[in-house]
């Protein structure tokens, strides 16, 4: 099998970094849709990104790969539309109430509790160095507590939620567009009953705000789809422990929003958290980093078997 093309490498990599810059910059998108509030924002996006995976599905002349989905795989969907669903709605909610900061922290935990999750459920033994970064992680989420005065449910659940979809999007066995769309065809119904309930009770935003209102409502198809067709790119022509270390940009990117931007409140103790919680992922990607190397080195060394 020959080694992936130096121009492969490089197209990852900017797509990597185009998703994660575009992740990154989030907060102002969002920070654009009032008066629209976080279930209306949460349901033009379903809305808009289904009506664009649909017409790229078209396109491509892919449609059918939605046909010959079976009932598991539409049962694997409708879970993972249900977690990246909850994941949007608390994401735009912290981002419309000024707790950015907060939803930040969430990424920056999230990869620890994809760790977490596999030990739980695939039954996955812990490294040393992956004990270790889950207990810096544990204390820092306490001493965040103590400074909120109350768990950080925005950052758990934006880390759970998300952890839950990678893990399904794992299993189900279709490609990313299609699986999308699958994702967007299921939302859609309950989405769009939102729009029509809003439109009747008259207090929906999409019309009474001017074109400009409206156009950036439908823009959330596209800027939604867009990173994760990027990142479906990168996942195809990079390492993962590149993807890995390239995830750090968007939490970092969010949380210099809320401190720089926002002037949300960064009391010391919350640095000390945050401190921990990036000593942890340090010791965390350390480990990743290592053990890559060496897997590469391990078969570079092994001889190669005879052809069949």
């Amino acid at each position: 099998m020959k080694p992936p093309r130096r121009s492969d490498d490089s197209t990852g990599l900017i797509s990597g970094v185009g998703a994660y810059l575009i992740w990154g910059l989030f907060p102002i998108f969002f920070g654009l849709l009032a008066p629209a509030g976080p279930l209306e924002v949460l349901a033009h996006r379903m809305v808009w990104t289904v009506l664009l995976m649909l017409g790229v599905l078209l396109i491509l002349g892919r449609l059918g790969s939605l046909r010959g989905m079976g009932v598991r795989s539409w049962g694997l969907v409708s879970a993972a539309t249900v977690a990246i669903g909850i994941n949007w709605a608390t994401y735009i909610y912290a981002v419309t109430s000024g707790q950015v900061v907060e939803a930040a922290l969430g990424y920056f935990v999230n990869p620890l509790v994809s760790v977490l999750l596999g030990v739980v459920i695939f039954r996955e033994k812990l490294r040393p160095a992956q004990i270790g970064a889950l207990l810096l992680a544990a204390v820092a989420v306490v001493i965040i507590t103590v400074d909120y005065g109350r768990p950080p449910l925005i950052a758990l659940t934006l880390a759970l939620s998300f952890a839950l979809y990678g893990l399904i999007k794992k299993v189900v066995p279709l490609d990313p567009r299609t699986s999308l769309t699958a994702e967007g065809v299921v939302a859609a119904p309950f989405a769009i009953a939102y729009l029509v309930v809003l439109a009747v009770a008259g207090t929906g935003s999409f019309f009474g705000n001017g074109v400009g209102h409206s156009l950036l409502l439908m823009a959330a198809g596209p800027v939604t789809a867009l990173p994760l067709l990027l990142f479906g790119v990168a996942a195809q022509r990079v390492p993962l422990t590149t993807l890995g270390i390239l995830q750090y940009l968007t939490p970092a990117l969010q949380m210099a929003w809320g401190v720089l931007v926002m002037h949300e409140m960064m009391p010391p103790s919350r640095w000390i958290g945050f401190v921990l919680i990036w000593a942890a992922l340090v010791v965390f990607t350390t480990d990743a980093l290592v053990r890559a190397r060496n897997a590469r080195m391990s078969s570079k060394d092994a001889p190669e078997s005879a052809p069949a």
